[in-house]
C-alpha cells in the first residue's frame, strides 16, 4: 500500500491542466542489477508510462544516468516518451553544452588501468562521461579502485558523481533538475511529478515547485517530500496516478 500522503499528492497532481511524469530508470522502473545491461523496466511501470503518455495534456520522460542510445534500448519505450541521458544533459536533440574529447578519452584510459587488475571492477564509457562501477568487485578491490580514481580525479577538470557502487567523472556539466527546467518550459507542464532513488536524482528533486510531487526511492537523506521502498511501489503509484489522470 502506498502511503496516504502519497496518494492524495498524486491524485491531485492529476488534475492540473498539463502534467509532466518524468522517472530516473536504474533503481526507480528497475531494479537495481548486477550487470548493467540486465536492468530492464518492471512491466507495470512500463505500461502505465506509456498509458499516461497517451492521455490529454500529459508528457511523460525518463531522465538517465544511462547514455541516451542505451537507454532506448533497455527502456523499450515508444517515441511518445521522452528520453533524456546522461543524468540530465543528453537530448535528443544532442548535448546541452560542449563535450571535450581529449579529456574524456585521458579519464577512460586511468579509469581502464585501474580496473585491469581488479576483478569484478568495470569501466562504462558513454559520451559525455566515464563510470567506474564496483558493484560485483570485493570490498577491497573496490575501495581501492575508487580511491585510485579519486586520486587521479585531482587533476581533471570533471564533474564527479558518486552512485550506488560507482563513481562517473563527466566532462559536461550534467544535472537532471536542469533537465526537468527545460521539460517543464518546453511543455509548458503546470505540475511535475518526479520519481528517483540515488543522489544524483536530488539535484532534481532540490528543483521541484510546491506544485510538483516529488518522490525518494529507497533510504537515504532526501528534498523530496514522499518516500516509498522500492521499484514495486513506483509502479504501483503510476498506477495511482494513471487513474487520476484518466479520470480527471
Amino acid at each position: 500500500m502506498l502511503p496516504q500522503e502519497l496518494s492524495t499528492a498524486l491524485e491531485a497532481a492529476a488534475r492540473v491542466p498539463r502534467l509532466l511524469v518524468t522517472s530516473d530508470f536504474d533503481g526507480t522502473l528497475s531494479p537495481i542489477v548486477d550487470h548493467p545491461g540486465d536492468a530492464r523496466p518492471l512491466p507495470e511501470a512500463g505500461r502505465a508510462l506509456v498509458e499516461l503518455a497517451a492521455l490529454p495534456a500529459t508528457e511523460v520522460a525518463l531522465i538517465s544516468g544511462r547514455a541516451l542510445r542505451d537507454l532506448r534500448v533497455l527502456s523499450s519505450m515508444p517515441d511518445a516518451v521522452h528520453l533524456v541521458g546522461s543524468h540530465g544533459a543528453e537530448f535528443d536533440s544532442g548535448f546541452s553544452h560542449d563535450i571535450d574529447t581529449e579529456l574524456l578519452t585521458a579519464i577512460t584510459e586511468t579509469l581502464t588501468a585501474i580496473a585491469a587488475d581488479r576483478p569484478g571492477v568495470t569501466v562504462e564509457t558513454k559520451p559525455a562521461s566515464v563510470a567506474l562501477h564496483v558493484r560485483n568487485a570485493s570490498d577491497a578491490d573496490g575501495q581501492a579502485a575508487l580511491a585510485a580514481a579519486w586520486e587521479a580525479a585531482a587533476g581533471w577538470d570533471a564533474h564527479a558523481t558518486t552512485g550506488k557502487a560507482v563513481l562517473e567523472f563527466a566532462v559536461i556539466s550534467t544535472d537532471k533538475g536542469e533537465a526537468i527546467d527545460i521539460l517543464r518550459a518546453e511543455h509548458d507542464a503546470s505540475a511535475v511529478v518526479f520519481f528517483g532513488d540515488d543522489v544524483t536524482d536530488e539535484k532534481a528533486f532540490r528543483r521541484l515547485t510546491p506544485a510538483d510531487v516529488g518522490v525518494k526511492v529507497g533510504p537515504g537523506d532526501t528534498a523530496a517530500t514522499h518516500r516509498v521502498s522500492s521499484p514495486d511501489d513506483v509502479a504501483a503509484a503510476l498506477r495511482v496516478l494513471l487513474t487520476a489522470r484518466a479520470g480527471a
